[in-house]
């Protein structure tokens, strides 16, 4: 104890109750939950005192770890997970992993347009490009299977590359 103060549970109560009530409101629980576990934290103080020579500024955290603690055990016992608060900055930051409307309908018309411009290649180009980029096989196996030099494939592939890309770019799409 520090200068001799007692540990007078009404007084920590007054002191700290707003503090761990508050606390527990940003784990997103109601009202009346928070105002349960506020007492029940209370209570478990009075059950199990700060050891002897706590000081006055060591009691609050140790209120929270309580609180919170007890918040876990009935997040247990209703079998759900914890709530993590979030401002509304917070939350806006957080990524959605699902494309956009927007996105959706540019990538579809970027998906035609390379489309048709593989359409507009040579046989052997586009049959290089989709073994190659479509497939995954290496340059050595596109070139084995078109009966062309792994330098003729690899041109083949730079050749339909280009053309794609300077499709996109007529579009505007790139």
């Amino acid at each position: 104890m520090e200068d001799g103060v007692t540990w007078d549970l009404q007084t920590i109560f007054r002191l700290h109750a707003r503090r761990v009530r508050s606390r527990l409101h940003r784990y997103g629980i109601g009202a009346e939950l928070a105002e349960d576990l506020t007492q029940d934290t209370f209570l478990r103080l009075l059950r199990h005192a700060p050891p002897e020579g706590t000081v006055s500024a060591e009691v609050g955290p140790y209120l929270h770890r309580i609180s919170r603690n007890l918040l876990i055990d009935h997040w247990r016992r209703e079998g759900r997970s914890p709530f993590v608060p979030l401002s509304a900055q917070e939350a806006e930051r957080i990524a959605d992993p699902a494309p956009t409307p927007e996105t959706i309908c540019h990538d579809r018309q970027r998906l035609q347009i390379v489309t048709a411009a593989l359409s507009e290649l040579p046989e052997r180009t586009r049959r290089a490009f989709e073994l190659h980029r479509l497939h995954g096989q290496p340059i050595a196996a596109v070139a084995a299977q078109i009966g062309v030099s792994p330098t003729r494939a690899w041109t083949l592939i730079h050749a339909a590359y280009r053309h794609l890309r300077d499709r996109l770019r007529e579009s505007g799409s790139e």
